[in-house]
């Protein structure tokens, strides 16, 4: 990352990964086609009563995860070995105490989420039981997610797409033995979910294996607790933001579920396809935090104001390419959740449509979203990040408690992309400026 075109750079990383983010959120849709057609609308309904608790807990690991990564990268950047065998090894340290740990109170807590949300007692049962399920897989979630932020920090992004690629046939394959054949209903699709992550992360440790960056010693394992620190510094901040997001997120699905399972049921439907929506500004975001980490540590600043544009531009052209593409056939993928022999299939249909055409208008705010917020977490600053996690909370609760009753219950529709607005215009000026601040040498380890 630290020689060539920054715009092929980024490409080249953000494409498998794009592939892969794909491929994660395609076998995370077929077990939602599953449930929908093969268990019913009731059980839709169940699944996205439970996304958001779910996300507090998985944003959380992915914000932390990526934030430890990134003094890998600085060290990456800098060639320094032992530092980086040092640093992974209190990642890896710091993954499994706070795994267990979130393990614990998330299993204390899950049902109580799901009564404070207000979820229907008609879909109670499965939510909780699915959400359970999952919360119970924290680990592995924990696990994975660290080993391929771990990939990532030394610029390889093909290993996790190998790694999903392989998960998501085993998900497919679990979820048609354990709910449609074994009639494990919402409980099979969480378990299959998890048991995909553990094979995924299975294949990471095996490449892992090959690596002599990741071969440490036992004295790499000693605390190092500057290090420690460090890695505080930079995966703290960007959790408790996602945990600020997911919270409001949590007041909006109380807001849906009092709307009814037919409406918490279209909703559900549109986040599965917002997983297909975002998943290329995922990669994008993790290929601008890797390039500019790993040129952060090289000192090439003039880089880094160069790949600022490039992931501002390709932001851009990806998300308009992919707004036009969701509104021309975005009522056909959301079909293929919905069993059309319900008496509820239209009606959930045109919520779910409604919600789609909005956020895909909307999209290229996403996509700046993430390039901003990526870029400065590449340069270490979690601060901004964390403040636009305060927009966002504040956007999506006023939405749900105050312009819902104001306007109605489409009014919820506009929740997304109201975080995405007020997030993205911090973002982008606290960004610009700290990108040109930047030193004008080309190395600050010269002169």
């Amino acid at each position: 990352m630290t020689a060539g075109k920054p715009a092929k750079l980024m490409m080249s990383f953000a494409i498998p990964l794009i592939i892969a983010n794909l491929g994660q959120q395609l076998y995370m849709i077929v077990d939602t086609i599953i449930v929908g057609k093969g268990v019913g609308v009731e059980a839709l309904a169940a699944v996205g009563a439970a996304d958001w608790s779910y996300w507090l807990a998985l944003w959380v690991i992915q914000a932390m995860t990526q934030g430890f990564a990134i003094s890998i990268s600085h060290s990456f950047g800098e060639g320094n070995q032992g530092r980086i065998k040092t640093t992974v090894a209190m990642s890896i340290w710091l993954c499994a105490l706070i795994g267990s740990i979130m393990t614990v109170i998330c299993l204390s807590i899950g049902k109580a989420l799901l009564r404070l949300l207000q979820t229907p007692e008609a879909i109670f049962g499965n939510a909780s039981a699915y959400l359970l399920t999952m919360y119970s897989g924290i680990l592995v979630v924990m696990a994975y997610n660290m080993a391929a932020a771990i990939l990532r920090a030394f610029g390889d992004s093909k290993t996790p797409l190998v790694a999903i690629a392989i998960a998501g046939v085993a998900n497919i394959v679990l979820d048609l033995l354990f709910v449609l054949r074994l009639h494990w209903g919402v409980v099979g699709a969480a378990v299959a979910t998890v048991l995909a992550q553990f094979l995924a992360f299975l294949y990471c440790m095996l490449v892992f294996r090959k690596m002599d960056l990741v071969k440490m010693s036992r004295e790499d394992w000693k605390p190092n607790w500057n290090i420690i620190r460090n890695q505080c510094r930079l995966g703290f901040p960007p959790a408790l933001q996602h945990v600020l997001i997911s919270t409001g997120g949590m007041i909006l699905q109380s807001a849906i579920n009092q709307q009814g399972f037919v409406f918490i049921a279209g909703f559900t439907a549109t986040n599965k396809i917002y997983g297909l929506l975002e998943s290329s500004a995922v990669s994008l975001g993790f290929a601008a935090t890797t390039y500019t980490a790993q040129n952060y540590g090289a000192g090439l600043y003039e880089r880094i104001r160069e790949g600022l544009k490039s992931s501002v531009r390709i932001a851009i052209l990806m998300s308009v390419c992919i707004s036009v593409v969701m509104i021309g056939v975005g009522r056909y993928l959301l079909e293929l959740f919905i069993d059309q022999t319900n008496a509820n299939a239209q009606d959930v249909l045109q919520i779910a449509y409604q919600y789609l055409f909005i956020m895909s208008c909307l999209l290229w705010f996403l996509y700046l979203l993430y390039a901003f917020r990526n870029t400065l977490q590449g340069l270490g600053n979690t601060s901004a990040a964390f403040a636009s996690g305060v927009l966002e909370f504040l956007a999506r609760v006023s939405v749900a408690l105050i312009f819902s009753r104001i306007w109605g219950a489409k009014a919820i529709f506009c929740a997304e992309p109201c975080a995405w607005i007020a997030a993205t215009i911090l973002l982008a000026v606290v960004c610009i400026r700290k990108v040109k601040a930047l030193p004008r040498n080309s190395n600050r380890h010269s002169g």
